[in-house]
């Protein structure tokens, strides 16, 4: 829908290029909103723009690219200059434990607050921050747990990942006090759902090693699921909604197990079946081959773990209704196919 030039609010939506910032930006174009993308780079800047225009509605919205990077100073204040809102995505994600979790510590927080800063000096009206339910879900709470939980840094199951999402939040939250920023706070859980282009993120990766076959055996290893249309809809929302101010919120659904997502997806490709692994990994076992497998060790301490959340908060403050589980892992599975990634 096109909308008058005075009521045409510019959001900036920073790691645009990633899995949840394409949807992101999408969401935004279909609401009418103009959208300004950050990238490290603008070699992209075309298949990206080429992705997020490939789903409906977003034909008109007026799209544009600059360049910034967490790691510099330099091209955020020209970023955000002219914005109204910031929804921050981007994020150092890796798909293996780093050597020196500093490595992946140090430039989350100092990403975070570099955005945030640049917000404030901007005179944004908002800022939606994506944290991760890695904040949220490994301290001394439990299941199922809720916005007031939050993950222990110095705890037994703190992975250098799990600890960087925490620092980073925990920084945000200190600096929009401080400054007096406006901060919205999204905890997505593990985002499945179509891809759009060929970026597959970490969560969605997991879907195409399932099915190409690289997995002998799962681990006993839950996790909450949301599809990334609803992650990218609940962030235009907490933008959108004044009670979302100063809040976070769990945006996840059902805890499922990777056995759950193989169940799925055997149901519903069964040209797959032979690929998709036939039995859980005794946790025992799970905890040796962690010590060769980069991926395994990223969870290590959480098998057999209880991993549900309450997304109560956010059905009530933003009034989010997320898909169901299944559709999510479907549609990871059916864009997979579609861009020949699998």
């Amino acid at each position: 829908m096109a909308m008058n030039n005075d009521t045409t609010r510019l959001v900036a939506v920073t790691g645009i290029g990633g899995f949840l910032g394409r949807h992101v930006a999408a969401q935004l174009l279909r609401a009418g909103y103009e959208v300004r993308g950050t990238l490290r780079s603008l070699k992209k800047a075309v298949s990206v723009e080429a992705a997020i225009r490939s789903v409906d509605g977003t034909g008109h919205g007026k799209l544009s690219f600059v360049v910034a990077d967490l790691l510099s100073d330099k091209g955020w204040d020209a970023a955000f200059s002219g914005v109204t809102d910031v929804i921050h995505t981007a994020s150092p994600f890796p798909s293996s434990v780093p050597k020196d979790e500093n490595d992946l510590i140090l430039p989350a927080r100092a990403g975070t607050l570099r955005v945030l800063r640049a917000a404030r000096d901007a005179g944004v009206r908002r800022v939606v921050l994506t944290s991760s339910i890695a904040a949220v879900s490994y301290g001394p709470g439990r299941a199922p747990f809720t916005e007031t939980d939050w993950t222990d840094v110095n705890g037994p199951l703190a992975t250098p990942y799990y600890k960087s999402k925490t620092l980073a939040e925990r920084a945000a939250w200190d600096f929009a006090r401080e400054n007096g920023l406006d901060l919205a706070v999204i905890n997505p859980g593990m985002i499945l759902g179509p891809i759009l282009g060929t970026e597959t993120g970490t969560s969605v990766g997991l879907v195409q090693s399932l099915m190409k076959g690289r997995y002998p055996a799962m681990p006993d290893f839950s996790v909450p699921v949301v599809d990334v249309r609803d992650a990218a809809q609940a962030h235009v929302l907490a933008m959108m909604t004044p009670e979302a101010a100063g809040e976070r919120f769990i945006i996840a659904g059902e805890a499922l197990s990777i056995k759950d997502i193989v169940t799925v997806l055997k149901r519903d490709f069964p040209a797959y079946a032979k690929k998709l692994p036939k039995f859980v990994l005794p946790n025992w076992l799970a905890g040796i081959a962690s010590r060769f497998d980069p991926g395994l060790k990223l969870i290590a301490g959480e098998l057999g773990r209880d991993a549900r959340i309450s997304n109560e908060k956010a059905r009530r403050l933003l009034g989010w209704k997320p898909r169901p589980e299944d559709e999510a892992i479907r549609a990871s599975a059916e864009s997979l196919i579609a861009a020949g990634l699998v």
